[in-house]
C-alpha cells in the first residue's frame, strides 16, 4: 500500500500508467476507488494518480482533526503532487473534487499545468439554490432515521449519483465509501457547502481549463440538472468552453470507458496548450 506524509496528513495514493500525468481528486467519500477502471483504460497513454483524501478510506484520520477547509484539502493536493515529484501536473477534480481544484489554481498554480472541472457544486449560483437546499435536508433526516449517518450519506448519493451510480460499486468499496459517512458530514461538508470564490477570482485563473458536465444532467428535469447549472456558470466565470460527458455527475462509475475515450483527446489538447513541447510532462 503506497502512502505519502503531505502536511499532518498520511496519505493512500494510487499511481498506474506512463507518461504525462493526470491527478484525479475525489469529492463525497473521498476515495480512490472511484477513478480505477477510467484510469485502467488511460494508463496507456497517461500516469494516473488518484488518492484517498485525509481522514477518509485508507488515509488515516489526523489526531485531533474535527474540521476541514477547502484550503486545507487543496494544500493536501499540491502537496502530494510535490511529494511524489509528480508537479505540475493535468488535475481533474469532480463533484467536491472540483471545489478543491478550484481552490488549487487559485491558491497553488504552480503545480497544475491544466485543469478540468466536472460539476463542482457551487449549489448557490444554481437557478433552484433554496430547493436544493431543502431536498438535501430532507434527504439528510430520512436516511438519519432509517440509517443513521451512512443512512443519511446512501439517501444523498442516491439523488446525486443516481441508482446506477450506487449500483456499480462493488462490495469493498462500497463498504469504504460508507465508512466514511462520519468524515463527510461531519467535517466536510459545511466547508464545502460555505467555499465559493468571486468572480474576480475566478477570471484571473490563468492555467489552461476546461469544464465538463454530465449529458445526462442537461435536462431541466433531471435530479441532478442543478450541477449542469453550477458547470454553465463555472466555464462562463473562468471564460473556457463547456464539454459534455456521458452519464451524469458521476461517469467514472456508470460509464467509465466511455469517460477515458471522451477524457482522451481533451487530455491531449489540454497538454498542447500547456507548452511548446506539447507534453504535460515526460
Amino acid at each position: 500500500m503506497s502512502t505519502i506524509d503531505v502536511g499532518d496528513a498520511t496519505v493512500y495514493y494510487e499511481q498506474r500508467g506512463r507518461g504525462p500525468v493526470v491527478l484525479c481528486i475525489s469529492g463525497v467519500t473521498g476515495d480512490a476507488g472511484l477513478w480505477t477502471e477510467t484510469a485502467e483504460a488511460l494508463a496507456d497513454e497517461f500516469t494516473m494518480v488518484s488518492y484517498d483524501r485525509r481522514g477518509n478510506s485508507r488515509s488515516p484520520r489526523p489526531q485531533h482533526w474535527i474540521s476541514t477547509s477547502v484550503d486545507e484539502q487543496a494544500d493536501d493536493a499540491a502537496g502530494l503532487l510535490r511529494g511524489l515529484d509528480l508537479a505540475p501536473a493535468v488535475v481533474l477534480g469532480a463533484s467536491g473534487g472540483g471545489v478543491i481544484l478550484t481552490n488549487l489554481v487559485l491558491r497553488h498554480p504552480e503545480v497544475v499545468r491544466a485543469a478540468i472541472f466536472h460539476e463542482p457544486p457551487f449549489v448557490s449560483v444554481s437557478s433552484d439554490a433554496d430547493e436544493v437546499g431543502r431536498l438535501m435536508g430532507v434527504l439528510f433526516e430520512k436516511g438519519m432515521a432509517t440509517g443513521g449517518l451512512a443512512g443519511a450519506l446512501v439517501a444523498l448519493l442516491r439523488w446525486s449519483w443516481g441508482e446506477e451510480g450506487l449500483a456499480a460499486l462493488e462490495p469493498q468499496l462500497r463498504e469504504r465509501l460508507l465508512s466514511n459517512a462520519d468524515v463527510f458530514l461531519g467535517v466536510e461538508l459545511g466547508a464545502f457547502i460555505e467555499y465559493l470564490p468571486t468572480p474576480e477570482e475566478l477570471s484571473r485563473v490563468k492555467v489552461p481549463r476546461i469544464v465538463t458536465a454530465g449529458a445526462d444532467n442537461r435536462d431541466p428535469t433531471a435530479d441532478y440538472h442543478h450541477g449542469y447549472e453550477e458547470s454553465q456558470w463555472l466555464a462562463t466565470q473562468m471564460h473556457t468552453e463547456l464539454f459534455e460527458l456521458p452519464g451524469g455527475h458521476v461517469p467514472y462509475l456508470t460509464h467509465p470507458a466511455a469517460l477515458a475515450e471522451a477524457l482522451r483527446p481533451l487530455l491531449h489538447a489540454l497538454c498542447a496548450q500547456s507548452g511548446p513541447t506539447g507534453s504535460c510532462r515526460t
